[in-house]
């Protein structure tokens, strides 16, 4: 856990969406009771972070069902920021109405678009309703409860029904309950490297020559490390040349260092993004 840098305050921590977003869920299991300072898109919060706004940010990079989150992962490469702490919430997605509002009276649901698309089980069985896309699922209900929303309801987490005053009027909506999302802690100091084992996440570029990806899976191999992830995303400005972002889990300090070693002596680039205790679960 993080400890706040004044007596008496809460830790900052920045957060992509508004309070009850899931990833504001994260944030508490990171930090605790965090202040929390919302962003409306993941440069913002990465701006926040950099000008001292905020301690901390909490940022998702993987869910179970969508895979890669590609904007954070791609601004953690790019931005001077240290992950310390992972954590994976399950995304429980709830129907929130005005108090009183029934389910068959509805017209409306909204959310953001990535959720809608995780309850195609639920707008099935509930020919009537419309989903509309909104840019966040917290926020999505906030609206709806300040009456300034043109919909009558919105999907979104628990936590959010219940600092917005919304009451649930259905749980669960996710066509699967397999439905995690990863989000790692970050911020601009390098911490001390936890006990081992600990989890590793790196961003490498390779250069262009045949066997360049087979040496650095070689390396991993040889070594008997647990590479749980393993995604390219293509580098802007440089058409069919790639980053590569790695997860190693339970590495011990001497391996792990062995590994850095002799990727150094291949990648063109290589960006330690953190080493953090792995997430129970």
């Amino acid at each position: 856990m993080v400890v706040g840098s004044g007596a008496g305050r809460r830790v900052r921590v920045a957060i992509q969406g508004e309070p009850g977003a899931f990833s504001h869920e994260a944030a508490r299991r990171v930090v605790g009771e965090a202040e929390v300072v919302p962003c409306r898109t993941f440069d913002a919060l990465f701006d926040a972070l950099s000008a001292g706004e905020a301690e901390v940010a909490v940022v998702p990079v993987e869910n179970t069902l969508a895979g890669m989150v590609q904007r954070p992962m791609d601004l953690i490469a790019e931005r001077s920021v240290h992950a310390f702490a992972e954590v994976r919430v399950p995304v429980r997605l709830c129907l929130a109405a005005r108090p009183g509002a029934r389910l068959r009276d509805l017209k409306t649901v909204a959310s953001h678009p990535v959720a809608l698309d995780q309850c195609r089980s639920f707008f099935r069985d509930h020919p009537w309703l419309e989903a509309v896309a909104a840019w966040d699922t917290a926020g999505s209900v906030r609206d709806l409860m300040a009456g300034g929303a043109t919909w009558d309801a919105a999907i979104g987490s628990e936590l959010a029904c219940t600092l917005y005053g919304a009451e649930v009027l259905a749980r669960d909506l996710e066509d699967d309950p397999s439905n995690f999302t990863r989000f790692l802690a970050v911020r601009t100091e390098a911490g001390p490297c936890p006990e081992d084992p600990a989890k590793v996440s790196l961003a490498f570029t390779l250069p262009n020559v045949p066997g360049s990806l087979h040496r650095v899976l070689g390396i991993f191999a040889a070594l008997e490390l647990d590479l749980s992830r393993l995604e390219c995303r293509p580098l802007p400005g440089r058409p069919w040349e790639y980053r590569f972002y790695a997860d190693l889990r339970g590495t011990a300090r001497a391996r792990r260092e062995a590994a850095l070693a002799a990727l150094r002596e291949i990648a063109v680039v290589l960006r330690v993004i953190g080493v953090y205790p792995e997430a129970p679960g």
